[in-house]
């Protein structure tokens, strides 16, 4: 069963009220928040506070993606807010399973998100520990990319790897999710980050709801 989470980072910010309405009466089922740094990409996004106001006007839980360097101040940071999940990169850290340890500590599911160039063999010690494995399918930092292809193949190689773990992660794909590339990957992730393009700013002047109904059609299940 496909799952489905709307990017705030791409939501009018003029209009975030609004728009929360609009996802929640869709069939996504989380908020993905994007928080960047600045340096470990070249933009900013979505503060403590931010995203505790944003918890305030929502029901559905909020799904933290750290794009930063040292993950564990920013796993601190918005620990309080309490998300349902924390994901860094493995990219950032010799130390992944203190980390992992540290935001399963805290009560809230812990993951790891890999870059297109990343080999996905550096993540197979922590699968096993680890709730969720969010494939990026574009380089972190901004909006509007176009999907890499390899990274398609990518995320079916991991989904027949899990099939030999115990208690497998779910596999989550960001960047340029529509209906023609949830069909390339043959459903193999489990939710669907859906930013620009698939639901905020598609012009073909269908609601969010039906935008979304299409998405779950994909691939036939």
């Amino acid at each position: 069963m496909k799952l489905f989470a709307g990017s705030i980072m791409c939501a009018d910010q003029m209009n975030v009220e609004e728009e929360v309405k609009k996802v929640e009466a869709s069939d996504c089922t989380l908020w993905h928040c994007d928080v960047m740094d600045g340096v470990y990409v070249n933009n900013l996004a979505l503060f403590p506070e931010w995203l505790a106001a944003l918890k305030k006007i929502t029901v559905l839980p909020l799904d933290i993606h750290l794009a930063t360097v040292t993950p564990e101040k920013y796993i601190n940071m918005f620990a309080p807010i309490e998300p349902k999940n924390i994901t860094f990169h493995i990219e950032t850290t010799d130390n992944a399973e203190e980390l992992i340890d540290l935001i399963h500590s805290k009560g809230i599911k812990a993951g790891i998100a890999l870059n297109p160039e990343t080999p996905l063999e550096i993540v197979y010690p922590y699968l096993e520990s680890i709730d969720l494995l969010l494939v990026m399918t574009v380089n972190p930092g901004f909006a509007g990319q176009a999907i890499q292809p390899e990274t398609i193949e990518k995320v079916k190689k991991i989904r027949k790897h899990l099939l030999n773990i115990e208690n497998p992660p779910l596999i989550q794909v960001d960047g340029n999710i529509n209906f023609e590339t949830i069909e390339a990957m043959d459903n193999a992730a489990d939710i669907y980050v859906l930013g620009t393009s698939a639901l905020f700013h598609n012009k073909d002047h269908t609601t969010y709801y039906e935008r979304v109904a299409r998405l779950k059609g994909a691939g036939g299940k």
